[in-house]
């Protein structure tokens, strides 16, 4: 057999393993990236966390979920063409008790577009707790370094954006002294792990 026969039998060889090792790649990101479903009395979103990226807000969320913290929470503020927000108050606007704050993971190279699921908190770099929020356009100025430390980003819906869409379009007001509060409570009724 020739040089070049030779390395043309090995270029095939290599180029014919490479659709199963792309599946076992993406079967064993698939096996790390935990999918929820968020339900809620307008339908249904499913978000895949991203675990590698960002672990310690992941493991917090899960944490949060599998306790059935968030049953019963609702989305209380929505903001048309910028976010959705939810996972810390009751439907009459009271704060739910939360764990230590996390730290901040916006570092992790994820950025706030339209679709994606990252953590709330207040002024305090490492504040976040249980309230998270859905992007609901490309939000990069909320991405680390941009204007501040920015909000760390933990997952990506993979369906139900068009509940995502609905939650946004709901009437908001003030109630509680809190603004842009669905004047219809928009409520979280479970969080399970897919």
């Amino acid at each position: 057999m020739s040089k070049k026969t030779f390395t043309r039998l090995l270029l095939l060889a290599l180029l014919a393993g490479m659709p199963a090792r792309l599946w076992a790649e993406n079967k064993d990101q698939a096996a790390t990236n935990p999918v929820f479903i968020i339900t809620t009395n307008l339908g249904a979103i499913t978000v895949e966390l991203d675990r590698q990226k960002a672990p310690i807000t992941v493991k917090n969320f899960i944490q949060y979920a599998e306790e059935g913290f968030y049953t019963g929470t609702v989305f209380h503020r929505v903001i048309p063409g910028f976010m959705i927000q939810g996972g810390g108050f009751t439907r009459d606007m009271q704060q739910k008790p939360t764990k230590t704050a996390i730290k901040n993971e916006a570092q992790n190279g994820l950025s706030n577009k339209r679709g994606t699921i990252a953590m709330a908190r207040t002024s305090v770099v490492d504040s976040a707790t249980s309230q998270f929020f859905i992007n609901l356009a490309d939000n990069v100025m909320l991405d680390h370094g941009v204007r501040d430390y920015g909000y760390a980003v933990f997952g990506k819906v993979v369906a139900g954006m068009e509940t995502v869409d609905a939650i946004a379009r709901v009437t908001t007001g003030i109630k509680s002294g809190h603004q842009n509060v669905p004047v219809e409570p928009v409520i979280i009724t479970g969080i399970a792990r897919k």
